[in-house]
């Protein structure tokens, strides 16, 4: 019994990754490892649960070594963190002192949550409260003098033009998706923690009701609450702009007249659900060539192509027949739009891989590309849609925890899996 119980200590030993000295710690492991031998004991099986299996960073699984000899050679740019979803926890460094209210605008049924919320933010907590200055234009806000008082407390900030990025402690979202994802692109670096209330018309992914909004807000400014960490996709569009530049002399005379000079164009976004490359306005099929990691994996022929996030695996990819990935998952999701193949299925690739998209060719036409279904633009030849995993996720606050929050939104918003249940079969029914 007692060997048995020290090989189940040797085995609860901590991981070491490659910047500490990890191979002296596996020599002394696999030394006392070869003297002892394997034990079904119940003493072992009772140890087994008194620790918490350790976590890999490579992968689910703790096992860096395979066999006797083979083992995974170390490259610190390729390690993957992979989290228990149950150990993402919110924490406060410092207590929050200011939040950012976002309100879906021109809905009249969110002004009164709006009012309420603001004010006890205001003057229950003691919060700075910052509020998009178009969202304090509506009339309705503007023309109520008793919340007026309130308003001039605000600070007020516009989007594309003025940086909150370093303001603001924590989100709160008054809407359905979109305004989550509205919040999402305010944000190109680091996304404060961020508290959605369900005000809108799906609501897949804003798990809060607005019924007992003070108990909730006071236990996350507390710090008590579950977080996912929804993955962002960072896309990068490089353009290539086609002009004619006359050339002219020293002393002012046009030379030629048409010459084509090209001027590169670079922008940026960071994306919560999905990038969307489909064929616009034209009549024929997209044709565009998708790389992974530098390689031409495929042409997809068809109305476009989805890339999407695992939060966006519920989203437009889910309505074209791909499948539903849950958050904590690291990966990519590659969903064709309406293919011109039969056996063109959707794929799944790892979250540190590079994708590319680019038009084809012998394209007939261009193709458009849209970010969470905003900032749409065409593709011409020449152009490229760069893709790969961003280092700014989403911290969504969970109502429950990662899990329950997301099979309830199976079942409630997309009544995944519901049918009748067939009935009963008796004794006597079985018999004939």
């Amino acid at each position: 019994m007692d060997g048995g119980g020290e090989a189940m200590q040797v085995e609860a030993a901590p991981y070491c990754c490659s910047t500490c000295d990890g191979g002296e710690v596996a020599a002394r492991k696999l030394a006392r490892r070869s003297k002892k031998t394997r034990s079904l004991s119940t003493s072992s099986a009772s140890s087994s649960s008194e620790y918490r299996r350790t976590q890999s960073l490579h992968g689910p699984s703790p096992v860096t070594t395979f066999g006797p000899k083979a083992c995974m050679l170390q490259n610190p740019h390729a390690v993957m963190h992979i989290q228990d979803p149950a150990s993402q926890r919110l924490t406060w460094n410092k207590p929050p002192k200011s939040v950012l209210v976002i309100k879906k605008i021109r809905d009249a049924s969110l002004l009164q949550p709006f009012k309420e919320l603001c004010t006890f933010l205001t003057e229950a907590k003691n919060l700075i409260v910052y509020v998009e200055k178009k969202v304090l234009e509506d009339p309705a806000i503007s023309g109520d003098e008793n919340f007026g008082a309130i308003t001039k407390k605000f600070c007020t900030f516009r989007e594309d033009l003025d940086d909150i990025s370093n303001c603001v402690d924590f989100i709160i979202c008054l809407g359905g998706d979109g305004t989550l994802l509205y919040a999402s692109s305010l944000f190109q670096g680091s996304v404060p923690p961020v508290m959605a209330f369900h005000l809108g018309s799906l609501g897949f992914l804003t798990p809060f009701k607005f019924d007992t909004y003070k108990s909730q807000v006071t236990q996350i400014i507390e710090g008590n609450a579950a977080i996912v960490l929804r993955s962002r996709l960072k896309v990068r569009v490089l353009k290539e702009n086609w002009e004619k530049m006359a050339r002219v002399d020293e002393k002012g005379i046009i030379l030629t007249n048409g010459d084509i000079e090209s001027s590169r164009k670079t922008v940026q976004y960071q994306v919560l659900n999905e990038v969307v490359v489909d064929r616009g306005p034209s009549s024929y099929l997209s044709n565009v060539d998708l790389f992974l990691d530098g390689h031409l994996i495929t042409t997809v022929q068809g109305d476009g192509v989805i890339v999407s996030t695992p939060t966006g695996s519920t989203a437009y990819a889910v309505a074209a027949g791909a499948s539903m990935i849950h958050p904590n998952v690291p990966a990519i999701m590659i969903t064709p739009i309406c293919p011109h193949s039969l056996s063109f299925r959707p794929i799944v690739v790892p979250a540190g891989v590079e994708l590319k998209i680019m038009l084809s060719r012998d394209a007939r036409n261009t193709a458009w590309v849209s970010f969470d279904g905003r900032k749409r633009q065409e593709i011409c030849h020449g152009d490229s849609i760069t893709i790969t995993t961003s280092c700014f996720p989403v911290p969504s606050i969970c109502f429950r925890d990662p899990v329950n929050d997301w099979f309830e939104s199976l079942a409630q918003c997309l009544h995944w899996n519901v049918r009748k249940k067939q009935n009963y079969l008796s004794s006597e029914e079985d018999e004939f």
